[in-house]
Formats: C-alpha cells, sequence, structure tokens
C-alpha cells in the first residue's frame, strides 16, 4: 500500500496536544494542555494546509476529550462539547467560538464524551461514573467502574461502551451492563468503531484489540513498545494508533504496515474522511500525513522535520549509561590526557566512542564504541541529593505547578503516597490514585502489598484493585535491579562506509593475483552490495522494505571462497544483514535447503591460527542472530558448539571481543531459560562465571555476565549448580566493587542465595 507522508504541521498551541476531534468536512478540532480548544480550517487556496480559525477559551486547565455535534437549526455552524481536568464540560458555538452551556458535576478529570442520538451528551470521567447531559443538566448518573472510567463510545448502531483502568470494557444498555470484556492486562484508554466489525480498544498494555460487539476478541495488535493512547479506524479498513513510545502505527489486518516516528509521545490520532490521519502530539504540534502525493509537504519542510525527529532522538540516546549529547565532541582529543590509560568518550556522529591515553606516544588511543548495557538506559534519577529509580512529573491540575514524585522499585506504593501528599499538602483521598499512578508509570502492575501493611489513617489493609482487602494476603515478592534480563542486546550500529572500502580492498588484492582473480567481485556485485546498503540503512523501512535471495547468495559466496584473513568485513556486512526480518529469513531458507553455510562460515572465522578481525566480527554477528526467533533454533542447536569454540579462542579476545562474549553469553542465557534447556544453562552459566571471576575483565563484560548468572538461576534450573560452583563469593566480590552496576548486580545474585 501508498506509504504516508508528511502534509502539513499546524502550529498554534503552546503545549502538549492531547486531543482531536474530526468535525465533517467543516474543520478539525484540537485540544491542549494549555486550556484551550484550536478550530483548523482548511486553506481555501492550498488544499493541503489549515488554517486557524478560532481559539476556544474557557478551561481553567488542560482539555482533553471532545465530540462535534453537526449543523443544526440551533448552531448553523455546529457545535463541539469539550472535557478537561477542571471537571467541567463545556459546550462550544463554533459560529461564535463562545461557551453556551456549561455542566458541573464531575468530581475528576473528564475523560470522554459522546452525543447520543437524541442530542444527549454523555461524559466518562476519573470519578468512575458516566453522566447523560440534556439541555445543561445531568439526567442520569451511575458508577460505572469501580476505578476510573478512560473513555466513552456511541455507536450510531445505539450500543455504548466505556474502557476502565480496569482493564475492561463494558458495553451498557441505559445504566445496566450488558457485557464485560476481558482480555487486556492494564488499562483501557481508548475506543473506536471499526466500520462492519465491532470495536477497536487501545491500552496502556501495549496492545491494540478488535472485538465483536458480542465481546469476543477478533484480533491483537502487537508492535507498540509503550502505552497506547489512541487507536481510530477508516472506512477502508486502515487502523492508526498513537502511543508513548512517540510512534504513529499504521495497521493493515492485524499488520503493522507503517511506523509513523514523532518528536514526542502520540496523544491522539484520527483519520479524516479521506484517509489522511492527523496526529496530536506532545511538542505542541498538530500534524497531517497523507498518502497522496499532490498533498505531499514541501522537500524543505520534510527535511527540517528528519532533523527534528534526528535531533530528538540524539537527545535522548545513551551510549554507556551516559546521555550521548552531553558527551564532548572530537575536538576534546586535542587535549592531552593527565596519566597513562586515562579513558575519554566522545561523540562520533551518533555514537560514542572511547579513547585511552597512551603517555609514551602522547596521543589518545582508540578502545572502540560505547553501548549501554541492560540496564544502563534506564540507570534512574536524581532527587534532592538522593538517587532514585524513578521521578515522576505529577501534573494535579487547576494552573498547579508540576510536581516532583521520587520512587524506588523497592519501596512500598503505598507508603511514598502518604509521605508524599503529606508533603504537598494534598488531601489524602488522592492515595489509591498516587498509587495507582505509581505503579502504572513504573511497570509494577503485578504488585502485591505487604500483609502486614496497615493504612495509619483507616487500620485497614492497603487496597490493590480487583483484589479483596484482606489481613491473610500473600508476602511481597523480591525485588531485584538488574535480573532478570528479558530481550536481546544486539550490536547495532556500523560503519558501512569501512565496510565497503575494507571489501574493496580486498577484492582488488585478489584481482591482482592471476590464481585468485577469479574470486574478485565484478562491478555487478559491487552496484548489489551498494543497494544493500541503502536498505539496511533506511531503519525505519525495515517493515515495508525488502532483500532478495541474490543478496543473501552474494555475501554467502564471497564467505566461502575468499581467503580466512580477508573475511571479517563480510561477516561484519552479514552481521547487520540479519537484523532485516528479509535477512534472518533468507539465511534460514538457505539452512533448511541443506546448505548450512552460517556453520561454515563460523567454524571457519574461529579456526586456527586465530585472526582477531574474525573473532571479534562473528562473535557480533551471531549475537545479532538473537534478533529474529526463526533464527533461535539454530541457535540452540549449536549452542555447546559455539561456546566451546569461542571459549578456545578467549586468549586471543580484545577488549571488544571479551564485552561481545559476554552479551552473547547474556542473550544466551534468555534463550535458554525460554527454552528451559537445563543443559545449555549449565554451560552458559559455566562460562559467565569465568568471566565474572576475572579480574582482568573490563565493567561492562563483568557486569553483563553477572547479569546472566542472576538470571539463570531466578529463572532458569541451574541455581544449585551455581551455588556448588560458589556463586556466593562471586556476589560477595561484586558487592565490593567500586562499580555502582556491578555492586547492585552482585547484590541481586547474594539475595538468591539465602
Amino acid at each position: 500500500m501508498a506509504e504516508y507522508h508528511l502534509s502539513a504541521q499546524l502550529h498554534g498551541h503552546e503545549d502538549d496536544v492531547r486531543g482531536i476531534c474530526i468535525c465533517g468536512d467543516v474543520g478539525v478540532a484540537t485540544s491542549s494542555r494549555d486550556k484551550t480548544v484550536r478550530f483548523w480550517m482548511q486553506d481555501p487556496e492550498k488544499k493541503r494546509e489549515y488554517v486557524l480559525s478560532k481559539t476556544l477559551v474557557g478551561h481553567s486547565s488542560f482539555v482533553g476529550p471532545m465530540v462535534w455535534a453537526p449543523p443544526s437549526d440551533r448552531f448553523p455552524e455546529g457545535a463541539i462539547v469539550s472535557g478537561g481536568m477542571d471537571t467541567l464540560v463545556l459546550l462550544w458555538n463554533l459560529h461564535t467560538g463562545e461557551v453556551v452551556g456549561t455542566m458541573r458535576g464531575h468530581t475528576s478529570q473528564v475523560t470522554g464524551l459522546a452525543i447520543d442520538d437524541n442530542g444527549d451528551i454523555i461524559s466518562s470521567s476519573m470519578d468512575c461514573t458516566l453522566r447523560r447531559w440534556r439541555d445543561g443538566n445531568a439526567v442520569e448518573v451511575w458508577e460505572a467502574h469501580k476505578v476510573a472510567v478512560q473513555t466513552v463510545l456511541k455507536l450510531p448502531s445505539g450500543e455504548l461502551f466505556t474502557g476502565s483502568s480496569d482493564s475492561t470494557i463494558k458495553l451498557w444498555k441505559g445504566r445496566t451492563c450488558l457485557h464485560t470484556f476481558s482480555g487486556h492486562a492494564d488499562t483501557v484508554r481508548c475506543l473506536a468503531q471499526m466500520p462492519g466489525m465491532g470495536i477497536l480498544s487501545a491500552s496502556h498494555d501495549g496492545t491494540i484489540k478488535l472485538w465483536a460487539l458480542t465481546g469476543q476478541p477478533l484480533l491483537e495488535m502487537i508492535g507498540h513498545t509503550s502505552l497506547v493512547y489512541s487507536v481510530d479506524a477508516h472506512s477502508s479498513g486502515l487502523i492508526a494508533s498513537g502511543s508513548e513510545d512517540r510512534s504513529v502505527k499504521i495497521w493493515k489486518d492485524g499488520i503493522c504496515v507503517q511506523s509513523i516516528e514523532h518528536p514526542g509521545c502520540i496523544w491522539d490520532a484520527k483519520f479524516l474522511d479521506n484517509g489522511d490521519v492527523v496526529t496530536a502530539c506532545s511538542d505542541g504540534v498538530v500534524r497531517i500525513w497523507t498518502t497522496d502525493n499532490n498533498r505531499f509537504c514541501s522537500d524543505e519542510e520534510l527535511a527540517t522535520y528528519t532533523d527534528i525527529i534526528s535531533q530528538y532522538t540524539l537527545s535522548r540516546k545513551t551510549v554507556g549509561g551516559l546521555k550521548l549529547m552531553d558527551l564532548p565532541g572530537v575536538e576534546a582529543l586535542q587535549v592531552q590526557g593527565n596519566t597513562d590509560g586515562q579513558t575519554l568518550i566522545v561523540r562520533e556522529g551518533d555514537n560514542g566512542v572511547a579513547y585511552s591515553w597512551n603517555s609514551k606516544e602522547l596521543k589518545w588511543d582508540k578502545i572502540g564504541e560505547v553501548v549501554d548495557g541492560p540496564g544502563d538506559a534506564a540507570q534512574g534519577q536524581v532527587y534532592d541529593g538522593a538517587h532514585y529509580d524513578f521521578v515522576f512529573n505529577v501534573d494535579i491540575g487547576d494552573g498547579e505547578p508540576i510536581r516532583k514524585l521520587p520512587y524506588n522499585r523497592s519501596d512500598d506504593p503505598y507508603a511514598v503516597a502518604d509521605k508524599w501528599l503529606l508533603k504537598e499538602n494534598l488531601p489524602l483521598t488522592y492515595r489509591q490514585q498516587v498509587v495507582e499512578f505509581i505503579l502504572q508509570n513504573s511497570g509494577q502492575n503485578n504488585f502485591v502489598p505487604d500483609p502486614s501493611f496497615r493504612d495509619p489513617y483507616t487500620g485497614g489493609n492497603a487496597y490493590v484493585p480487583g483484589q479483596p482487602s484482606s489481613s491473610n494476603g500473600s508476602a511481597p515478592k523480591q525485588t531485584f535491579k538488574h535480573i532478570p534480563k528479558n530481550g536481546m542486546l544486539l550490536f547495532e550500529t556500523a560503519q558501512f562506509e569501512g565496510i565497503l572500502k575494507k571489501i574493496t580492498e580486498f577484492s582488488a588484492t585478489l584481482a591482482s593475483d592471476s590464481e585468485q582473480k577469479h574470486l574478485s567481485l565484478s562491478e555487478a556485485d559491487f552496484s548489489r552490495l551498494a543497494a544493500i546498503v541503502k536498505v539496511l540503512k533506511n531503519t525505519s523501512f525495515y517493515h515495508t522494505s525488502k532483500l532478495a535471495d541474490a543478496d543473501i547468495v552474494l555475501l554467502l559466496k564471497i564467505l566461502k571462497s575468499w581467503p580466512s584473513q580477508m573475511m571479517f568485513p563480510v561477516i561484519d556486512f552479514l552481521r547487520m544483514f540479519v537484523l532485516h526480518p528479509d535477512g534472518a529469513t533468507l539465511l534460514l531458507k538457505t539452512i533448511e535447503s541443506g546448505n548450512d553455510v552460517l556453520r561454515e562460515t563460523f567454524r571457519k572465522a574461529v579456526a586456527i591460527p586465530v585472526h582477531s578481525p574474525n573473532v571479534l566480527t562473528i562473535l557480533k554477528a551471531v549475537t545479532n542472530l538473537f534478533d529474529n526467533p526463526c533464527l533461535h533454533q539454530w541457535l540452540k542447536t549449536h549452542c555447546a558448539e559455539i561456546i566451546d569454540s569461542f571459549s578456545s579462542c578467549k586468549p586471543s579476545f580484545s577488549k571488544n571481543a571479551h564485552l561481545a562474549y559476554a552479551t552473547l553469553l547474556l542473550n544466551y542465557s534468555v534463550l535458554s531459560i525460554e527454552s528451559k534447556d537445563e543443559q545449555s544453562q549449565a554451560q552458559i552459566l559455566s562460562a559467565a562465571l569465568e568471566i565474572a571471576e576475572d579480574d582482568a575483565q573490563d565493567a561492562d563484560s563483568k557486569y553483563r555476565a553477572l547479569v546472566a548468572i542472576g538470571s539463570l538461576m531466578l529463572n532458569g534450573l541451574v541455581k544449585s549448580i551455581a551455588l556448588d560452583l560458589d556463586v556466593k563469593s562471586v556476589a560477595s566480590s561484586a558487592k565490593a566493587s567500586m562499580d555502582l552496576k556491578i555492586a547492585e548486580v552482585g547484590a541481586d545474585i547474594e539475595l538468591l542465595t539465602r
């Protein structure tokens, strides 16, 4: 299908754009944290552009949901209903831009709005209620859920639905709940109609679900990496979803066909009738995306937007736990070091590179690229001089300043909430709301309260939604700072120009040798390599770009025929090739045909005499194989051979090779835990313990080995083996480390030995 491209950007809001309301073919309304609703109309001369027609001022806090009332005798140009953090529901005359109805009654934030066929307004709120308004008066009020109602949806066919923080969806007839839809694991944030099929739901569990009106789940869409705030559908069958992960995803038949990156989280996304998508972003800009090339924005505007995305991504990137943009540039290498071996990390492009001062030669020696450890990107924050896992920004509304809420995963969220409310002089009735906020934003949805806890104000146990308060609760689970490791670590950056340069150089060497001339590459081969690089560089389009059978055939032919000492740049090329979905699939297809060139390449790369560049590149290449589940069986089958072979090469390892080896073991620990392979776990544990016990190892390698050990002990089958191998002394030694990460993971492992 045609891809969406940027069409227009609507500037005007002074803070996060929170909501979008498509007002028929009249225009688009947007709501914002800046307390306003703005109405945009299509520019009569430049059809792809929109102009600000009206700014509606009346709310005293940020504005969220809106609904459109089509033109009528009372409102010839239509009306807009809006709800805010100020608990008000306002009715606006679009012709005059004035408030013509103020509906008061909710006691907390208004979260959703709908208009019934008879003109009644239906609103949902964090106060757990639904209200039906007629001529400005509440004619019905009922408790829809036991916790906050997040959204309400009225279908043209008459059905009324609500979504809630209790993770359910309810179908209503009047004030009677006809059916409860259960399936989400977290808050249901948004509901939308899927024409001809049922309803869509977006959830904080990161998924979008399609439901039949009977409550039967029809489809689940997985792809977002954070909370999903919005979902909408078009008559063409396309679905758009917006998320905290800064992307709008376009779905067709349950498959994500495009992901559109933004410089901030996406609060809302809506389709126009023509298929264009409107997005509301936390950077305060409304954007319109189209597949019609007649409505594409100018090249200059696109280049500016691309640069904004690039700068935003760089500003958030971390290397080794350090913020990339805070690192000095390469000019820092002009200043001499103070002591031999002094380490300096500088920013080179979008990478952090480490250098060591060589006092004998008075120069900085390049060590290599710095990469994040398993937990580096979220090492916590400092508040009032103390370190915390999280320091949340809390907006309590009503024009109040943002409050800071520090929290550690090991804390009791109820005790933290009580202490914080007292400190901020806020009502203790907010307690449960604060606790839910903490658990949701720290990812602790399975938190179990301490059964001995007593509320100092009521004398009762802590209350958790969905669980009865009881003095017979189960004991709190042990919590660990760095284990278990979930997901795989990869080597995702490459200097493609350097790789191609080396391949070109080696090909020229072969061409100059009469006996090996036939092994050199042709112009067509170089053209194909350049085309592959173009695909691999454009990671944003991995979901749509393609690699061909001929691409993998060329790479494997070179690896098979070229002399061993010339393999390493091609292995490095293969390392990036397998990160593309097609690359992994093509490699598996070759292996399944009976031609296991991957195993052949591996054996050739680690053969004696060991060639260090081969070992480093094959280590990274095998590590990247973990990215795609289709290659996991190959990795499991050859686990013993791979670890044994690399272990034999360890005397020739460079520092980077040690780090790559530790990363490989960490990935293998995750895979072996998933497959419950005790034999592999034992081998991985033994290899990781060797690294952990080696005082000559660098901190990053030792840290990754320790995380592998802890994960295997916690979720694997080899805890008793680890104890027999004296893991207690390893943990004790790690705890005494001057490196904070190593000390913390050592403490995690020590907990497991008790």
